[in-house]
């Protein structure tokens, strides 16, 4: 169950390097129209589910804090990640913001049954250090008056390790309550849109394509395979093979002609994967020994 778990978390990282390459295709859509459309794009898959076993409408029923802890994570995050950027460089603002792997592995050493290891926290550091080898190919440079900026980054990358530490501890929760958490998230950016952007449809078929592809995948299945992944799997390994997904991002990107080949991809492949395999070095044990056991 671990394992499995550990790699429908996986699942996840991948879909969300996929990201970047569906919002660049899905043209001028402003980013709370956006997710109003795509969050609600990534409910329809629970709706039908709940439609076909109308049983499982029960599972919804859960205490305030798990829906609270649900909405301020998916929402939260989002409308965090939008005011960082409006307010810093997409640079400075999304290193800060993608802190939260590292304090979703030093953080787990909270929860219950979890131990944080030196592995773990050097396979994140390793990780992070990837990260900005990517995102820094233009150079960093912190500048003071972008301070609300980065500090909406800053609770960015809190808010998500919260709400993943937080979701690991309602592990008797189904992972239905996603779709729950999915339409929220879709009707509190539909205010934020109605309120301060002016509203922009895709012009094209090919544009309509990738805010489907948006709802389905990243901004879709990913989150109910992210609830089900901390909740069953290793959520230090998880946390530390998150920084993949900004290389997996890349690496897609450069396969379909958006971005160049560089020394620094290397580096941070490099990086990167061998920070989440030093951070899986005991589940990869664990399951080498199962293998010759049997």
């Amino acid at each position: 169950m671990r394992v499995k778990g550990t790699l429908i978390g996986f699942a996840a990282i991948l879909m969300w390097s996929l990201l970047a390459l569906m919002t660049a295709a899905s043209g001028r859509v402003p980013p709370f129209q956006m997710n109003a459309m795509t969050f609600a794009i990534g409910s329809l898959p629970g709706l039908i589910l709940l439609s076909l076993r109308p049983e499982r409408i029960r599972l919804l029923r859960q205490p305030a804090k798990v829906w609270i802890t649900g909405i301020a994570g998916l929402f939260g995050y989002h409308f965090l990640y939008f005011t960082a950027l409006r307010n810093a460089p997409a640079v400075e603002a999304g290193l800060i913001a993608y802190l939260w792997p590292l304090l979703i592995v030093i953080g787990s050493a909270l929860l219950p049954g979890e131990r944080l290891r030196w592995y773990h926290v050097a396979g994140a550091l390793a990780g992070l250090c990837g990260t900005v080898t990517i995102v820094s190919r233009n150079g960093v440079s912190f500048d003071q008056s972008y301070l609300v900026g980065y500090g909406a980054a800053l609770l960015c990358a809190f808010s998500w390790a919260a709400y993943s530490l937080m979701t690991r501890s309602f592990e008797r929760v189904s992972t239905d309550v996603v779709t729950g958490f999915c339409l929220a998230t879709s009707l509190l950016s539909l205010v934020c849109h109605m309120a301060l952007e002016t509203t922009v449809w895709p012009a094209s078929g090919g544009e309509w394509m990738a805010v489907v592809g948006l709802g389905l995948l990243p901004v879709g299945a990913a989150f109910y395979a992210w609830d089900y992944g901390v909740k069953n799997g290793d959520i230090q390994v998880i946390g530390a093979a998150s920084y993949a997904a900004p290389l997996l991002s890349t690496l897609v990107l450069l396969l379909t002609g958006f971005a160049e080949p560089s020394w620094r991809i290397l580096i941070a492949c490099m990086l990167i994967t061998g920070g989440a395999l030093l951070a899986a070095k005991e589940m990869i044990r664990m399951r080498s020994g199962t293998a010759v056991a049997e």
